[in-house]
């Protein structure tokens, strides 16, 4: 991440609190691609080396701001229903293969992608519209949202207050986790493939 924009997201904590952690949290849960993680990095650091936040509150912040932005995520994913997946589905030229194929595994998996999609960017934007389109029961949603949420907030705010004096290393680890998790979820797509091919061999 760049200087500038480390810049800018320490003025805007600095000027704005935990204000700006909700905010910022509660719209990349929403589906925006806004800097989530670095956020809750950089108050963890402010915490430990400026004590302008405590951790106990950055994580508390953080939960209900990353819970409640996934389930208005959710909840518009669940009201625009099939026309808007359709809508996403053509400019996306996705397949209708394809799209079935996600559509069992996410009924399959749907807690383990919620969970450990807290971890990966891109999927903590996605994870909240994909469930409530794929209608995923929101009382299911809801507790894995929220236990994601507690584990991915308190995993990186707490990484960056004990370690913050390692700043350019600890971006880089969170770098590789990001990596990690990403490759956790592709070997559940080819387990998921596998499992699928083989049963349709045993029909046969």
């Amino acid at each position: 991440m760049g200087k500038e924009i480390l810049h800018l997201l320490g003025s805007t904590l600095a000027h704005y609190g935990y204000a700006a952690i909700a905010v910022i949290l509660l719209l990349e849960n929403l589906g925006l691609p806004l800097p989530g993680e670095s956020v809750l990095l950089l108050a963890g650091f402010l915490a430990a080396s400026q004590q302008r936040f405590t951790l106990t509150w950055i994580i508390a912040v953080g939960v209900i701001a990353t819970t409640a932005g996934s389930l208005v995520g959710y909840l518009l994913g669940h009201h625009g229903g099939r026309p808007l997946l359709e809508r996403y589905q053509r400019s996306l030229h996705v397949s209708d293969a394809t799209l079935q194929k996600g559509e069992k595994l996410f009924a399959r998996y749907g807690a383990v992608a919620i969970v450990l999609g807290r971890f990966v960017a891109g999927l903590r934007i996605f994870a909240g519209p994909l469930a409530g389109v794929l209608r995923m029961r929101w009382e299911s949603f809801l507790f894995f949202s929220f236990l994601g949420s507690v584990l991915w907030v308190s995993a990186v705010s707490s990484a960056a207050f004990f370690f913050g004096q390692h700043w350019n290393r600890l971006l880089h680890l969170m770098g590789r986790l990001n990596i990690l998790f990403a490759a956790a979820a592709v070997i559940l797509l080819l387990l998921f493939w596998w499992r699928e091919t083989r049963a349709k061999t045993a029909k046969r």
